[in-house]
């Protein structure tokens, strides 16, 4: 993994009265080798408070990360995309707990008739793999990929169990909004055009040719086999099911194979092509924004009272259990989301909070109760699935020593509940 030191005088931003400790904790990962390049912004009832950016944004040719710097965020963009679902949602066109095929009637291929769209969206629908063989030019609202996500057929009964649909949430999402959206918009367009405009978000599903690539941070990342080398960071079973290229794990994140690769998300082909699970492209601050709008009512999204309750409310539980099958450990999901866990707490303790990491680290999350919206993102690929330690220590700064709310990280948590007995 790519180790750079960068100077103290490379980490810029601000932040407002009393958000001091946030501050301290972005400043001190640098100081501790563990950036290359890095920001971080929070938005509270609508108001920006944190604003941070740090290190380089290409750690080879050593070109500065700016403020404007636009960065890869792998599955952070599973929430930034779900927004859209959600807009669909408040404007009365989607129903959750309606059937996909009712919107979408070649859905129903294969046993998925009885799918809900709260199935589909919770990762309960089976789907996480395609037998059909995928490349790059298939991905953006072909023939080909609608016919290869219909006539999938579930590796498990729906509802039954579920399992993170790594890649293909997202493109089920997109032939899902395509179906009911009036234009007939796959997502990475109904995006741009009905959630980033009204917010003038810098961030995309799938890069216009217009982007101005040198904004763009590198990815620095690592091989599949590293991943054994840091087997106290990501949890063995999942690793070892990584590396079985016949398992639902390889195969939830290998078709087509150009994405099994973690720096081939620096290839302008990718970086183009709409994966809207995976290649979100934009500022840390348009995701904090997307979050700080959502955890503030919705207003500027067009949210309704009872979109923002759906968002807000428990996960439903798959009827046999918490066990992820394609991550390998319990997990929890809601409407495209993360939410809170016994084994990723995040938010303040009410569990309202919603929103979803990405590979390597990054992280962006709405707490509603808080009226927080928050963004973590970087250039140096880590190897937790959650609580990178640098994206929990920013967090943990935020909640408890900031806003006075429950520990973040597992071992404080413990630490916390000696103390109160």
């Amino acid at each position: 993994m790519l180790r750079v030191d960068v100077p103290s005088a490379m980490v810029h931003g601000a932040v407002e009265e009393g958000y001091g400790p946030v501050a301290d904790a972005f400043r001190r990962n640098f100081a501790l080798g563990r950036e290359v390049g890095a920001a971080c912004v929070v938005y509270r009832h609508g108001r920006k408070v944190v604003d941070l950016w740090g290190g380089y944004r290409d750690g080879v040719t050593r070109e500065p990360w700016e403020r404007d710097t636009m960065v890869p965020v792998f599955s952070t963009s599973k929430g930034v995309s779900s927004m859209a679902v959600a807009v669909l949602h408040a404007r009365g066109l989607l129903d959750y707990d309606e059937r996909v095929a009712a919107y979408w009637p070649e859905f129903a291929a294969a046993g998925k008739a009885d799918v809900t769209v709260r199935q589909l969206l919770s990762h309960q629908a089976g789907l996480p793999a395609l037998d059909r063989r995928l490349e790059l030019r298939d991905l953006s609202g072909s023939a080909t990929l609608a016919a290869a996500l219909a006539e999938q057929r579930p590796a498990w009964t729906p509802g039954e169990r579920h399992g993170y649909h790594g890649q293909t949430l997202g493109w089920y999402e997109s032939e899902l909004v395509s179906r009911i959206d009036p234009q007939g918009r796959h997502l990475g367009r109904f995006f741009a055009e009905e959630v980033a405009a009204p917010l003038d978000l810098d961030f995309h599903i799938g890069l216009p040719e217009s982007a101005d690539r040198s904004r763009i941070a590198r990815i620095h990342g690592f091989r599949t086999w590293e991943m054994m080398l840091h087997i106290n960071a990501m949890p063995p079973a999942f690793a070892c099911a990584f590396a079985n290229p016949w398992s639902l794990t390889a195969r939830a994140f290998q078709n087509p194979r150009v994405l099994g690769v973690p720096e081939n998300i620096n290839r302008p082909d990718v970086q183009a092509a709409e994966i809207p699970a995976v290649n979100g492209i934009g500022r840390v601050g348009s995701i904090a924004r997307l979050y700080g709008e959502a955890a503030s009512g919705g207003a500027g999204l067009g949210f309704t009272a009872s979109t923002l309750d759906a968002l807000k409310s428990p996960a439903a539980t798959p009827s046999r259990g918490l066990a992820d099958q394609v991550l390998r450990l319990p997990t929890q999901y809601s409407l495209g989301y993360v939410k809170p866990f016994p084994a990723f707490r995040f938010g303040s303790s009410s569990g309202t909070a919603f929103g979803t990491m990405g590979l390597g680290g990054s992280f962006g999350f709405a707490d509603p109760d808080t009226g927080i919206g928050f963004a973590y993102a970087m250039n140096r690929l880590g190897f937790h699935l959650w609580d990178d330690p640098r994206e929990v220590a920013l967090r943990e700064a935020l909640f408890v020593s900031v806003l006075g709310e429950m520990p973040q990280r597992p071992d404080t948590a413990r630490a916390h509940a000696r103390r109160s007995s």
